[in-house]
């Protein structure tokens, strides 16, 4: 008679062996589900079945809304517009084009709600600029990295809605509106930590301010930038005040960014359509196959009750909570090295969601500590996307973008732990929301 401990162990060792034969990670949960569900003698057709239940969800259309907002609004020119808008605010204080450079990132991780595509746009932009002013290649990157991390955490990140949707298998529900008052103050908190650092650096190794922007082009310069920005005011507003769910929100994103890059600006052209649809299918279909695929993989662990044996086993090591969630984060940092962000939210949401609740961590609260410790493990090996792409725009080797980023990495790290110990930061702008 198959035992639930054989189970168990055929399950997490044929995930792991999977990985490590480099199969893409949707595969192998597929593959692991179904070698434990034959092991147990169930019908393996489950598998099927779950991981199309677990895609055929209305509120899944937000993320591919999401998405091609984001990739309508790069293709349209926004990156400079931003650039150029956060240059008149900060651009003349000491270390000004590193706060340029912070500032500029969170508004467009704002709206890509991607730290690769804001790493991509923001950097292409301000890393030559830097390096042209005197900044170090090593040190431009490391600020344009570190700064990329925003957009995961920033409202309205797609990272959000798509914990939200895994979440909801584990409790039943949980709002988007919520989650994104959630990550507003954590985002001014980043954005804040990483400005002084560069500035400390800055003045430190004597980097130039920037230059003066003339004063008759401040208004349109300021204009388009809030034109700019309105996709993320459109998406939020609609969202918290309860005009339009998550997805509508994001459909009149789309019909907004379409408009103002073809339209207004018109650096949006019919040749750039075609490119912006097949990137915005790529990601949608590596994301819904990840969800269908942990769907299924959690159905799986659900029957043989590993989430609650994990659960089990972190509160037998300590009774005290501080040091649970300390181990928590330790896992989450070392898990983020070689997993990205997408596979770490649907698997270890069902996993680790019990344990924090069990602790006291509400929801909001730990899909907050659970994206910030994935967006995080975006600057390290041996995925590293983040690092890898912005060390290849800025031309250095990943070791200097490494030692550069170091800095503004440790400053993460203490606003990780605020997140983690300091409930309020994440759980107060949620409390407005009904």
């Amino acid at each position: 008679m198959p035992s639930n401990e054989t189970a168990i162990w055929i399950l997490c060792v044929t995930f792991v062996g999977f990985l490590l034969m480099r199969f893409p990670v949707a595969l192998a949960l597929v593959l692991s589900a179904i070698a434990t569900l034959w092991y147990l003698d169930m019908p393996i057709v489950v598998v099927a079945q779950q991981t199309i239940q677990g895609i055929n969800a209305f509120s899944l259309l937000a993320i591919p809304f999401f998405i091609l907002t984001g990739q309508l609004l790069g293709a349209g020119g926004l990156a400079n517009r931003i650039v150029d808008f956060a240059n008149v605010f900060v651009g003349r204080l000491p270390g000004g084009l590193s706060i340029v450079n912070s500032v500029a990132c969170m508004f467009f991780g704002n709206l890509s709600g991607s730290a690769v595509a804001d790493t991509s746009a923001i950097g292409s932009v301000m890393i030559p600029i830097m390096v042209k002013k005197g900044y170090s290649p090593a040190y431009a990157v490391g600020v344009t990295i570190a700064s990329a991390i925003q957009g995961v955490v920033v409202p309205p990140s797609h990272n959000l809605v798509l914990y939200s949707i895994v979440a909801a298998s584990v409790i039943g529900g949980i709002s988007v509106g919520k989650l994104f008052m959630a990550g507003i103050i954590p985002g001014f908190l980043l954005l804040a930590t990483l400005s002084i650092v560069g500035v400390i650096i800055s003045i430190k190794r004597k980097y130039p301010k920037g230059d003066p922007v003339e004063f008759r082009k401040i208004p349109m310069i300021v204009l388009h930038g809030f034109l700019s920005l309105t996709p993320a005011v459109l998406i939020l507003g609609s969202i918290i005040f309860g005009v339009a769910t998550a997805t509508e929100a994001g459909a009149l994103a789309v019909v907004y960014s379409f408009c103002l890059g073809f339209f207004v600006y018109r650096e949006l052209k019919p040749k750039h359509l075609w490119p912006v649809l097949v990137r915005t299918f790529r990601t949608v279909l590596m994301v819904f196959f990840l969800i269908g695929a942990s769907s299924a993989f959690g159905y799986v662990m659900t029957i043989l009750r590993l989430p609650d044996i994990i659960t089990q086993g972190f509160l037998s090591i300590s009774d005290t909570t501080w040091v649970i969630l300390l181990m928590i984060n330790i896992l989450l940092l070392i898990l983020g090295g070689p997993m990205d962000m997408a596979p770490m939210i649907v698997i270890l949401t069902p996993i680790l969601l019990p344990v924090c609740m069990k602790l006291g961590m509400p929801p909001v609260q730990f899909g907050l500590v659970l994206i910030f410790n994935a967006g995080m493990g975006l600057l390290t090996p041996p995925v590293g996307t983040v690092l890898f792409v912005g060390c290849a725009i800025g031309k250095v080797t990943v070791n200097e973008g490494t030692k550069a980023m170091m800095p503004f990495f440790l400053a993460m790290l203490i606003v990780l732990l605020l997140i983690t110990y300091y409930p309020p930061l994440t759980m107060w702008l949620p409390s407005f929301v009904k």
